[in-house]
């Protein structure tokens, strides 16, 4: 892996506009548990599958059963930044990053110190009444009893883009037009299955493709360099 590290050292000193596009596997290293990993919930045995409880309809039809699994098993407050998140918020610092795009929801790079994040599926730690769309923060939904309810009496959703629900037209925008405008373009952490987010890097037009990820991915993107490791591993040897 060192020569590896060596090469991308070489790309990122090369980069002025760099873009990450990063998956689970990025939290997985602070001890946030993945889908689709051996060990992920996918492989977990319950009643319903993760994607049939993450799901609009099953939010509406069991809004209980939902939050019995999104609190216990998707929500982990006390995780930290672990060095990809760090060497990321670092190389924005230094002017070198331009934009992270994440597929996760934990907010654990704004917790780093990232500023420019785009959140193609939302965050925990915005939670909305669906009567008057008052505000509450993770801690709040985290430890009410059963269904988090509003001072309204309204039921509060988690502003996260759950199965059969579109993503932030918005999100989308700014994620192609960051990834369209970049010198390079760092994916890590992610299979590169879930769509739409995976086929955003086919408007990637720049220099340098890299690829970070402990398994291989769904599809061949032609990148320049692939390293098959845990990210947080590859990042910290980076020097900014």
């Amino acid at each position: 892996m060192e020569t590896e590290v060596e090469r991308l050292q070489k790309i990122i000193d090369d980069s002025r506009n760099i873009v990450f596009f990063g998956g689970a596997g990025v939290s997985t290293e602070s001890d946030i548990p993945d889908f689709r990993s051996a060990d992920g919930l996918y492989h977990q045995q319950y009643k319903y599958t993760p994607e049939q409880i993450v799901s609009h309809s099953f939010f509406v039809r069991n809004t209980e059963g939902f939050y019995e699994f999104y609190k216990n098993k998707m929500m982990f407050l006390d995780a930290k930044p672990n060095p990809a998140h760090l060497k990321l918020a670092e190389l924005e610092a230094a002017g070198k990053l331009t934009a992270v795009i994440t597929q996760n929801i934990d907010g654990l790079h704004q917790a780093a110190g990232s500023k420019n994040v785009l959140e193609l599926h939302g965050s925990i730690h915005r939670n909305y009444c669906q009567r008057c769309r008052k505000f509450y923060d993770a801690a709040y939904v985290k430890h009410a009893d059963g269904i988090p309810r509003c001072t309204c009496g309204g039921v509060i959703k988690p502003d996260v883009v759950l199965y059969e629900e579109g993503l932030d037209s918005d999100i989308i925008q700014k994620s192609i037009r960051a990834i369209s405008n970049a010198d390079t373009l760092i994916i890590g952490g992610t299979s590169l299955v879930v769509y739409p987010a995976a086929g955003f890097i086919d408007y990637f037009r720049g220099k340098h493709l890299v690829v970070i990820n402990k398994g291989a991915t769904a599809r061949e993107v032609g990148a320049e360099l692939t390293i098959a490791a845990p990210i947080g591993k590859v990042l910290e040897q980076i020097k900014v």
